[in-house]
């Protein structure tokens, strides 16, 4: 199987990145033809604007209508969005390495979402969801939070599960793209775990990374 790995922080010594390097080692050892997408690293621009595209309809700017006709056009995009696409059109399955942020994520990250996921690429008018132009493919997150894990919950100080944090990616824009969406994983109060704990926590990743292909039950529609 191909995957891309989007990886979206800027410290090599972060939780995130350890996610993301047993991530690249535990798919890469099953077999799996495995890409990385390291934004920062990359510089990547999270500001969509008119020079995304080589050329444009000439009408009233909307950037939406440009992404479709960009891809009519065969790929019409800036370089940096074109290689992504590429990236996008082979793999199978995507996983999203990223800290949560002001309950969402880094804005490089977002300005991924914004830039990549493309109309006329990743969906169209009427194909969404069951329709998504990436239907057939697999997306997951590995999220790091740092707030106490009662935090999370109605009753908690955020008043919403990770579930709840996560909708608007896993359903808002994955699941909207087509994908079919797994359980993702989420490592809580990363600040306030022991050694130990991290330790567990990264088992835990492991395990579930290493069995991600052949249990079903894992993959649901957010």
């Amino acid at each position: 199987m191909k995957v891309l790995v989007v990886y979206a922080h800027h410290e090599p010594s972060s939780l995130t990145a350890s996610m993301k390097n047993i991530a690249v080692q535990q798919l890469t050892s099953q077999g799996h033809e495995v890409v990385i997408s390291d934004l920062y690293a990359q510089g990547f621009n999270a500001v969509a604007q008119k020079w995304d595209f080589v050329t444009t309809t000439g009408g009233h700017f909307n950037y939406m209508l440009e992404q479709r006709h960009a891809a009519r056009l065969g790929m019409s995009f800036a370089p940096d969005i074109t290689s992504e696409i590429e990236k996008l059109a082979t793999a199978e399955l995507v996983v999203i390495a990223t800290p949560i942020w002001w309950f969402s994520v880094p804005a490089v990250l977002k300005g991924w979402f914004d830039r990549v996921l493309a109309m006329g690429v990743t969906w169209d008018g009427g194909k969404i969801y069951e329709n998504g132009l990436m239907r057939g493919k697999q997306a997951m997150m590995l999220v790091s939070a740092g707030g106490p894990k009662e935090y999370y919950s109605k009753e908690g100080k955020h008043k919403a599960s990770m579930t709840e944090i996560l909708h608007p990616i896993n359903h808002g824009t994955l699941a909207f793209c087509g994908y079919d969406v797994h359980e993702p994983f989420c490592a809580i109060n990363t600040l306030g775990q022991t050694k130990e704990e991290l330790d567990t926590t990264m088992n835990d990743l492991r395990f579930r990374l290493q069995n991600l292909t052949t249990s079903p039950n894992w993959l649901t529609k957010y």
